[in-house]
């Protein structure tokens, strides 16, 4: 008996056995056939979903930006956890990592892709901003924090972060990383009114203390 897939079951197949392989093999070393041998579907098909091997790959960064997203807003919309905490929890959200993810970064860094690189910047830099900002406005409440201007303030973090942090608009040592973390979160603390190393804490999550940087 032939078995129909619902084209959006069908769908998150083609990318689940994409992503495996092009962390497994790399996106030059995967070849559509792989995909089509491991999904177990005929070209067509494959062709139905996605014009090409690169359109698979746009849609697994869509995918993968989708997904760190979420896991942003989830972490930030735990109240039972305190607001600097959760601050943190949502950095350390977008910091998900893995073998496929790494081809994914690798791809998205190519010369010839960054207009895809730029619109996941600014995909970045529009869904974080706020989710930040909302923790922000409940410091504010709390006292923690003081500024009139929680949604700019949070947009120039994000804004920096994800340009001189990114790695591939500004080559750092990580001496130079290091001391831009320091910077980073010195400057962080004056734009949101927060008492001198209310955030150094944040130092150990980009291993800035010893020297050590996630770049």
């Amino acid at each position: 008996m032939r078995i129909v897939k619902e084209a959006e079951e069908r769908r998150n197949e083609i990318l689940d056995a994409a992503d495996q392989l092009f962390g497994e093999k790399g996106f030059d070393g995967t070849s559509t056939n792989d995909i089509l041998e491991k999904v177990g579907i005929a070209r067509g098909t494959l062709y139905y979903h996605f014009k090409s091997k690169e359109d698979i790959m746009d849609a697994l960064i869509e995918r993968h930006n989708a997904r760190l997203l979420n896991a942003a807003q989830a972490a930030a919309s735990d109240r039972s956890v305190p607001v600097n905490e959760r601050i943190l929890s949502v950095v350390m959200a977008l910091n998900i990592s893995g073998r496929s993810s790494e081809e994914i970064i690798e791809h998205i860094h190519r010369p010839q892709n960054a207009l895809m690189h730029q619109k996941i910047q600014k995909a970045i830099i529009g869904g974080v901003t706020p989710i930040l900002a909302e923790i922000i406005r409940e410091g504010i409440d709390q006292g923690l924090f003081s500024t009139p201007f929680p949604y700019e303030c949070m947009e120039m973090v994000v804004t920096y972060a994800n340009t001189v942090f990114d790695g591939d608009m500004i080559e750092l040592t990580e001496e130079e990383r290091a001391s831009r973390i320091r910077a980073f979160i010195f400057n962080a603390e004056r734009l949101l009114g927060m008492k001198s190393g209310s955030f150094m804490y944040g130092m150990q999550m980009f291993g800035a203390e010893n020297g050590e940087g996630n770049g």
